[in-house]
């Protein structure tokens, strides 16, 4: 089709426009050719005739349709010109907020002058291996592509940032090195790539400047070169500059600043470590306050100085460097400052003792005579002699400021040096990427040296930018087999000829430099003689002699030639240097050391790096001989240089562009100014690639999306099995030039405008259905709308005229019914009135007199009521004194009794204690006992004569002491009586005295009193009244406050329960959190734990590697390599050689909580040991007081009893091992049922028999020894058996205090003095050899215990006296704060007074709750371990017991003959243990764990099977109370596990399998732990089962950290599964097919979304759940954790795909939408067929939901606007405003979302509080809990199969 057929009428055009560049415009009619002018329609409304060029005919360039507009390359718009590129940036940058925009191999950034969340890590992490056509345009796009081309095709890569000043160059380049940085890591731990990352603050400080248009301009060209490894990892840089403005160090222009160091110096003046640099503020400085604005908005200059410091600290520049670097670049500032005075027109001369000279000499180390000589002087040397010759005050002035630029250029120099330095590194550089960030293209008013250079550069770079543009278009017609033309592209090698070649630019400008008398007129002169009228691109201007005209790619540029010599020549006089080498300032020389070598660092490159493209790139040598010559080269020689060597390099490696665009000159955010993208376009090189690229086959498409995207304008017999024959005949149907398109390999190539066509045609057809669909159901529901319309008119009429009728009747009836009613009313109304006025008056009479009446009687009543009130209680009172002074006197009696009675009981304790003790003291001595037998008798004797007076005394005592007391009651009577009548007889008195006096005051009283009462009636009656108003008034207010305090309670109550809802949501969320944390936490511990066995391994394979020589471990080495302090014991036959003894300070450190609760258990034992050495020495100290007692023992001592029961239970042991033995080979006896082995005779039988024979008479030796011993014990024990004739202390103590009449402590006492008196047959237990001093011993002993109860009883009365003093003073405390609290309440207004008391009264409620839930956790504690050690002691005396019975019993069983064939067995009743052997234990760990496979153990055995024997081993190791083989068999599980685990950790079963079996592991140690909360669902024989010995809570917390830790690497390993599929099957797949059709994407091809065999789809995502989830139930799962596994993965779809959304523009748009709410629906429906609705899976889609229905919403109106707020609750605002941006219209029926609209969520989400970040967290992990899922399985019933090899155990 012929491009001038498409200028039909509605064709939407460009125009030329001085304001706006390019202007729309609409066709109102079709152009014909030969028309000279264009009936046109601006988009403003206007009317225009446009007249084309008479001369070429041109038609003006034809719009794109607004289906293309807004693409992320600018190669997919069907046509490729200058406003078509202008108009696709501009909608980016203003609609959608995007900066970045592909120009085929381009990239072009628009500098937003604001700060974008678009450079986050979460954004990193997103790009990190993507495609580059896959996600939106990015600068981590191309830095991705770069890193993978660098690893994919070993090639090195460049990465080439250019722009105008303020573009974003400097920044770009930052974010592309960060990337790097962070995506490849450093091999080494030297933290490379933040090294790489500090150079950058240090290059900005002493390189960038404040210029006019951009803040942060870099004032020099770097070239960064980033070196990897082999692993693409990053092990150093090195750093290149090119051209550092130099005379910016001494001339700034208004409005700019000098570099940023200068400035970050002077404000950081006051830091002490600054004072000897005698700085100031900026103004004060001649070189600081030029251009007149030294301050940055937003910029603090001493936190810039910080940053620098820190980041030169990083790269190993040391404090005293740094402080170097500060004196010189104060000394710099100070020069600017030294003043000249002028003598006469050729001389000068510098004031004595100036200030700003002296300053300088100081910090830079040289006399001051010497500089401010030669400041004034110069040296001319002659071929004979040497002249001195002073200088004028212009040239004095020039020579310092050249002075200055030359320090700091030296300055500048050397510190790239260091960095460089700092930056190297020792390992061999495999490859390396570059990012060259250079000045852009550049032309002002007055242009000079420097811009002569930037140009020259930017000519060579938009050279080598060309060729390489045209290199690819044709490797793509190559490859794809199309016919190749060539294409004329602008070369400008005649530009760069004229610059460089021979008799050029820079040639002349040398040569004129060594002219004696050479001058910028003199040069101009030669330039217009040699270049004038002989080449096109040089020009003179026409008003100027010294300038000249240059025509560059991108524009003209004059340039002025003053200065141009001077700024070559660089000079500075050699004195001055001389002055400077000679400091005393040890860095100063340093600067000027290598001046004789190469002056440019841009020669220098990194050593070790091995280019590994084609062309070697080899530095520029310097031979020792060429050093004067070298120095002699001026600075246009040396940068052109310096531009070969980086083209060289450039050119070596592969290339990537980054175009940076300067919106505005005014540093506006997000405005766009058309005139200068248009310049900066044309002069970066993208128009050219435009051009190029128009100039061939500019859109390209591939069969199958070409098919996919117009199968509307195909017939069905059209569409063929190949697709390929199919897109041909449709296209030689549509398209009848052939030369417009070209069918290549796998593409169609179409000329410009074609595409347009095409779209024209789809969306023309589409656009006709659309017609006809909307034709026929609008007729179709006009249709029903009219019969529907009819049949309600019908209906409705005859309702109403129904209704009518009714009505009219209805009102006749109810006037008549009316007119009756009303006169039966009447009546009525007034015969009631009557009749209740008379019941009134009736009622009022009666009920008055009666109310008189009663009031008389009750005033009656009343009177005498009081008057025998009075008298009962006068008597009772009377009575109670006399009852409480009686009842206190009989408390004293009682009291002192008591006293005497204890006292007394006392005295009779410590007597029967001394018989006790005397007992036990004297045990054995029965040959003693005659000797004191004589004694006994006579004290005996005096005994009884005592206790008989005693007798005689107490029965007189208690005859007298009752006579006595009967005497006191009666006299007590009588005195009662005497008193009581006597009181009586003058109350009387009295009363009669007073009722005399009242009468007669009653009679004077009367009279008044009546005349009182009728006063007193009237004003009664009128109060009554009144009270009765208010008490109406009363009632109502009552009742409004009632019902205000029940809103308000109800309010309250409503308040506070949102309150606690929220708090308790909170906590909740806190909750989450902190368990967040602590997973997190023990993440970090688990890979830093990973780390540490790698090195560790790393180091075994060193050392394990053979020396010759003796080998030997290092005696500072441990064997203990277990992590947790448990020992583990875990060794296998393989690992043995290669195993090395770690050292103990680098075991892996515990984790906290297992830390704190070893901590507390180490301080509980060492207390423990403390008190037990305590004992010890008691115990020792009475062991030395009775040595001397021991020698008086008899023979048979407590020791040797002890020696004696230590023999018993040795022989005991021993006896039932033999048994056990004989046991054993009679089981062995009876299974061996071959004959001949078993038949007498036989070798075996012999060997048998002779053991059993042995064994059994071995047997009877025992027996016989055992039986001799117990006798003798018996024996023993009867003779030390003491008397059980005394009760023990401390129950007489507690039974005399319940005694409370003194008869019974009498009696008590008598019967005690009974039961000590002893027998005369136990007197003969004592002798007469003065042995009676060791009963003197046993009182005195007896006295000191008695004294120690006392008094402890005591301190036990005084601590509860304190207790309850305390307690006294908290209530009182309680009580003052109550009465605070009430006057506070008081002074308070009823509603607030109200809202305290409740709030006062819910807190007292609430502190006395958690007072009883800590007294209750207490009481559980105590309880719990009441239990625990009422079940140890039950089990021992079981034990005890049986141990007893088979003690008894062996000899009898021995006795009788054996006969093991007729032995009946028993069905053996299993504990619910496994027994093994220790040395069995790697064995167990070996088999059960790390050999194990989990496919064939989850399908063919009992779910958590190895978690079940395991457990089983350890209740063994439990049973037999065997600390060691617990820890021993716990911490070689939980290694073994982990080691599994590092072995197979990407295999998604066996993560699975360990997982599901260690919390099967841990739900069994809380079962059977013997807790209470755990042992609610378990079976009386699961009780039984549990651990008896140790409490393993601290076992648990280890076990429970190692699931947190698999359940992570499970995580993990979805994640890895899952990742690859989610993109492609949840966005990219068409699972509806045919609703989104494909668009046009440029060069750049995405991902096919057509479904390929090897991509992913949904259905792929289904497949790949149900295998997880079918796995984790064959390995018996928790149910919970499954939960919170589906969780996880669906959160990592839903993130995930949410993320490459929010990333990809062609995404988001509303048939994309539907795609994503059914995928959606699809997973939801997997969750409901799993019954998982309920496991939170959903909700973590929900953004996901959101984001897909804010994509098929209607966005246009404040409604829409409000509904879309309300519904993306779960989008932050960044996230909704990004899919507002991004959304695209795949169709031309859909709209494009406004900014307004945009710009109007924003204002109604400003107040929302939501995350910044825009990308979800899509590595964030939900914290994991491990509910108590109890087994019912019962532990004895679980059978080993023989497939574990599990032999050696055996079941117990």
């Amino acid at each position: 089709m012929a491009a001038s057929e498409l200028y039909t009428k509605f064709a939407r055009i460009w125009i030329p426009d001085p304001e706006e560049v390019w202007k729309s415009a609409e066709l109102l009619k079709d152009y014909k050719p030969g028309d000279k002018v264009l009936h046109l329609r601006l988009e403003e409304g206007k009317d225009l005739e446009y007249c084309l060029d008479p001369k070429t005919k041109e038609l003006p360039p034809l719009r794109n349709p607004d289906i293309l507009v807004g693409e992320n390359d600018l190669t997919a718009l069907s046509y490729l010109h200058e406003p078509a590129v202008l108009h696709n940036l501009k909608v980016r940058f203003i609609d959608s907020k995007l900066i970045y925009t592909y120009c085929g191999i381009v990239l072009v950034a628009i500098n937003p002058y604001e700060q974008l969340p678009i450079y986050g890590e979460d954004i990193i992490n997103a790009y990190s291996g993507q495609n580059m056509g896959d996600m939106d345009p990015h600068i981590f796009a191309v830095a991705e592509e770069a890193y993978k081309q660098m690893a994919r095709d070993e090639r090195n890569q460049s990465i080439i940032v250019s722009g105008e000043s303020g573009a974003g160059k400097t920044v770009s380049a930052k974010y592309a090195m960060r990337y790097f940085a962070t995506v490849s890591g450093s091999a080494s731990e030297a933290n490379v790539e933040e090294k790489v990352l500090a150079s950058n603050p240090i290059m900005e400080s002493i390189g960038n400047a404040k210029t006019t248009r951009n803040d942060n301009s870099s004032r020099f060209g770097k070239y960064i070169e980033i070196g990897f490894d082999k692993r693409y990892r990053i092990i150093g840089a090195n750093m290149r500059t090119y051209l550092l403005e130099k005379s910016r160090v001494v001339f700034q222009a208004e409005e700019e600043r000098n570099y940023h160091i200068f400035y970050q110096l002077c404000a950081s003046a006051a830091l002490s470590e600054f004072k000897t640099l005698r700085l100031g503020n900026a103004n004060y400085f001649h070189y600081t306050k030029q251009g007149g604005n030294p301050v940055i908005d937003g910029i603090d200059d001493a936190k810039e100085m910080v940053n620098t410091r820190q980041a030169c600290t990083l790269l190993g520049i040391s404090d005293s460097y740094q402080m170097g670097i500060f004196r010189i670049l104060a000394g710099i500032l100070h020069l600017g400052n030294v003043g000249f005075t002028s003598r006469d027109s050729d001389s000068c001369t510098i004031p004595p003792k100036h200030e700003p000279l002296t300053i300088f000499c100081d910090l830079m180390g040289v006399e001051y005579e010497e500089m401010s000589h030669w400041l004034c002087h110069r040296k001319l040397a002659t071929a004979t002699e040497t002249y001195i010759k002073p200088i004028s005050k212009l040239q004095a002035i020039n020579a310092r400021d050249a002075l200055a630029k030359h320090i700091y250029a030296n300055l500048f120099n050397w510190i790239v040096n260091h960095v460089n330095k700092a930056l190297h590194s020792a390992v061999k550089q495999h490859s390396f990427i570059g990012v060259l960030d250079i000045y852009g293209f550049e032309t002002f008013e007055i242009n000079s040296f420097e811009q002569f250079c930037i140009n020259y550069a930017n000519e060579k770079l938009q050279q080598q930018f060309n060729m390489h543009v045209f290199k690819l278009e044709q490797e793509e017609y190559m490859k794809e087999q199309i016919p190749w033309t060539l294409i004329d592209f602008y070369d400008n090698q005649p530009c760069i000829n004229l610059i460089e070649a021979k008799m050029g630019i820079l040639d002349l400008l040398d040569e004129e430099c060594k002219m004696p008398k050479g001058s910028d007129g003199s040069w101009a002169q030669k330039l217009y003689n040699t270049h004038l009228n002989k080449c096109a691109l040089f020009e003179k201007p026409r008003m100027s002699n010294k300038a000249f005209i240059i025509q560059h790619f991108a524009d003209k540029v004059e340039y002025q030639c003053e200065g141009f010599l001077e700024k070559n020549k660089d000079t500075v006089y050699e004195e001055q240097i001389k002055v400077l080498k000679s400091s005393k300032f040890k860095l100063l020389p340093e600067l000027f050391r290598d001046e004789g070598k190469v002056l440019s660092p841009t020669s220098a490159t990194t050593s070790g790096r091995t280019p590994l493209s084609r062309t070697v790139v080899k530095p520029a040598k310097t031979r020792p001989g060429q050093a004067s010559k070298e120095h002699k080269k001026t600075v246009g020689h040396q940068f052109r240089n310096s531009l070969h060597l980086l083209m060289e390099t450039l050119n070596a490696t592969t290339p990537h562009y980054v175009r940076c665009i300067k919106p505005n000159d005014f540093k506006f955010p997000f405005t766009f100014d058309e005139k200068r993208a248009v310049q900066q376009l044309r002069a970066c090189g993208v128009l050219e690639t435009i051009r190029i690229s128009a100039a061939g086959f500019p859109s390209r498409w591939t069969y199958q999306e070409f098919f996919s995207r117009y199968r509307v304008l195909m017939k069905q017999k059209d569409v063929l099995s190949d697709r390929k024959q199919t897109c041909k005949n449709v296209l030689e149907k549509l398209i009848l030039d052939k030369d417009k398109y070209q069918f290549g390999k796998t593409k169609i190539f179409f000329r410009a405008g074609q595409v347009a066509y095409l779209e024209k045609i789809r969306a023309d057809k589409l656009r006709a259905a659309c017609i006809r669909i909307q034709k026929t159901i609008r007729g179709w529901l006009m249709r029903k709308k009219y019969l529907r319309m009819r049949k309600a008119a019908i209906t409705i009429q005859r309702y109403v005229r129904g209704y009518q009728a009714r009505c009219y009747v209805k009102f006749l009836r109810r006037t008549r019914a009316a007119t009756i009613i009303q006169k039966f009313q009447r009546m009525y109304v007034v015969r009631k009135r009557y009749q209740r006025m008379q019941a009134v008056t009736i009622a009022l009479q009666s009920l008055l007199r009666g109310y008189m009446a009663r009031n008389k009687y009750q005033q009656m009543l009343r009177e005498h009521k009081a008057i025998i009130i009075q008298k009962r209680m006068r008597g009772w009172l009377a009575r109670v004194h006399y009852h409480r002074s009686l009842k206190a006197i009989v408390y004293l009696q009682c009291c002192y009794r008591r006293m005497m009675a204890k006292r007394e009981l006392k005295k009779l304790k410590i007597e029967a204690r001394s018989v006790e003790r005397y007992k036990k003291l004297n045990i054995g001595m029965e040959n003693k006992i005659m000797q004191l037998q004589r004694k006994i008798d006579e004290q005996n004797k005096e005994y009884k004569s005592l206790l008989e007076k005693l007798t005689s005394l107490e029965n007189t005592y208690s005859s007298e002491t009752e006579k006595l007391r009967n005497d006191v009651e009666r006299l007590r009577v009588s005195e009662e009586e005497a008193k009581n009548a006597t009181n009586r007889v003058l109350s009387l008195q009295d009363e009669v005295a007073k009722l005399r006096k009242d009468l007669q005051r009653t009679q004077s009283e009367k009279k008044t009193i009546e005349e009182w009462a009728d006063k007193y009636k009237l004003e009664n009656e009128q109060l009554v009244s009144e009270l009765k108003e208010q008490n109406t008034l009363l009632k109502n207010e009552k009742e409004e406050l009632n019902r205000r305090i029940c809103d308000q309670a109800k309010e309250f109550t409503e308040t506070m329960e949102k309150k606690l809802a929220e708090e308790t949501k909170q906590l909740e969320l806190d909750l989450n959190d902190e368990r967040l944390r602590y997973q997190n936490l023990l993440n970090e511990f688990s890979r830093l734990e990973e780390r540490y066995d790698d090195l560790k391994d790393e180091m075994n394979f060193m050392v394990s590697i053979p020396k010759p020589g003796h080998k030997r471990t290092d005696s500072t080495h441990s064997s203990n390599e277990s992590e947790y302090t448990f020992s583990s014991e875990i060794t296998e036959a393989d690992d043995l050689p290669l195993r090395t003894e770690e050292p103990s300070e680098k075991k892996t450190p515990l984790d906290m909580s297992l830390f704190l609760k070893l901590q507390k258990r180490v301080t509980e034992l060492e207390q423990e040991k403390q008190s037990l050495q305590d004992e010890l020495d008691r115990k020792e100290e009475q062991a030395l007081r009775a040595k001397t007692r021991e020698e008086e023992r008899p023979p048979m001592r407590g020791a040797e009893l002890e020696y004696e029961s230590l023999k018993r239970q040795e022989l005991e042991s021993e006896n039932k091992k033999l048994k056990n033995e004989l046991n054993e080979l009679q089981k062995a006896l009876m299974e061996k049922s071959s004959p001949e082995v078993t038949a007498p005779g036989a070798p075996a039988y012999r060997v048998l028999l002779d053991q059993l024979t042995s064994v059994s008479e071995e047997l009877e030796v025992r027996k016989e020894e055992v039986l001799i011993l117990r006798s003798q014990l018996v024996s023993q024990k009867e003779a030390i058996q003491p008397k059980n004739t005394m009760t023990d202390s401390t129950i007489l103590l507690e039974d005399v205090q319940k005694m409370k009449d003194k008869g019974e402590i009498a009696q008590a006492y008598i019967g005690l003095k009974e039961t000590n008196r002893q027998s005369p047959q136990d007197y003969h237990m004592l002798n007469e050899d003065g042995e009676l001093w060791l009963v003197y011993e046993g009182l005195k002993q007896a006295n000191r215990l008695l004294e120690s109860q006392l008094q402890s009883q005591k301190k036990t009365h005084e601590n509860e006296l304190e207790a309850l003093r305390g307690e006294i003073q908290s209530l009182k405390e309680e009580n003052n704060r109550q009465q605070q609290l009430l006057a506070q309440n008081l002074q308070l207004p009823p509603e607030a007074r109200i809202e305290a008391s409740l709030q006062h009264e819910i807190t007292r409620l609430t502190n006395e709750n958690l007072d009883l839930m800590e007294q209750l956790e207490k009481q559980d504690k105590t309880v719990r371990k009441l239990k625990k050690q009422l079940k140890v002691f039950a089990k021992k005396i079981g034990e005890l017991e049986v141990g007893q019975m088979e003690n008894i019993s062996p000899g009898q069983i021995i006795d009788e003959p054996i006969r093991p064939v007729n032995i009946p067995r028993k069905e053996k009743d299993f504990q619910g243990m496994l027994e093994y052997k220790k040395e069995d234990e790697p064995k167990l760990i070996k088999n059960l764990i790390l050999d194990l496979k989990p496919r064939g153990v989850a399908v063919n055995l009992i779910p958590g099977l190895p978690a079940y024997i395991l457990f089983m081993c350890v209740r063994h190791a439990d049973y037999l109370n065997d600390d060691q083989k617990v820890r021993s068999l716990l911490t070689s599980t939980i290694n073994g596990i982990k080691k599994i685990l590092k072995k197979r950790g990407d295999d998604f079963e066996t993560v699975s399998f360990w997982l599901s079996n260690t919390c099967r592991f841990l739900h069994c140690l809380k079962q059977y732990s013997g807790e209470e909360g755990f042992m609610k669902n378990n079976t009386p024989r699961q009780n039984e089962h549990c651990l008896t010995n140790f409490d393993l809570a601290e076992y648990r917390q280890v076990l429970s950290d190692l699931a947190i830790q698999i359940y992570q690497q499970l995580v993990r390993v979805l994640e890895n599964i899952l990742q690859p599929m989610i993109v492609s099957g949840m966005l990219e797949h068409e699972t509806i097919q045919g609703v989104s059709g494909v668009k046009p994407t440029g060069l750049r091809k995405r991902t096919s979304s057509i479904a390929d065999e090897g991509t992913y789809t949904l259905d792929s995502i289904i497949r790949q759940l149900n295998t997880f989830h079918s796995v984790m139930c064959q390995h018996g799962m928790d149910p919970e954790l499954i939960k919170q596994v589906v969780k996880q993965m669906f959160y990592i779809v839903g993130a995930v795909t949410l993320n490459n959304l929010l990333l990809r523009k062609d995404m988001c748009s509303w048939s994309k939408g539907m795609q994503i709410r059914y995928n959606v629906s699809q997973l939801e429906e997997w969750l409901r067929d799993k019954n998982l609705m309920n496991s939170g899976a959903k909700e973590t889609l929900e953004p996901l939901i959101q984001a897909a229905q804010l994509l098929q919403v209607k966005k246009k109106t404040d409604e829409d606007a409000e509904a879309i707020c309300s519904m993306c609750n779960a989008l932050t605002t960044a996230q909704i405003v990004k899919v507002l941006n991004l959304y695209t219209p795949v169709n031309e029926f859909e709209e494009r979302v406004l900014v307004s609209f945009i710009r109007t969520i924003q204002m109604r989400l400003r107040d929302r509080k939501d995350s910044p970040q825009l990308l979800m967290d899509a590595k964030h992990i939900f914290p994991v809990t491990f509910p108590f899922n109890p087994s019912s399985l019962a532990l004895e019933t679980i059978q080993i199969p023989a497939s574990l090899g599990l032999g050696f155990i055996l079941r117990v």
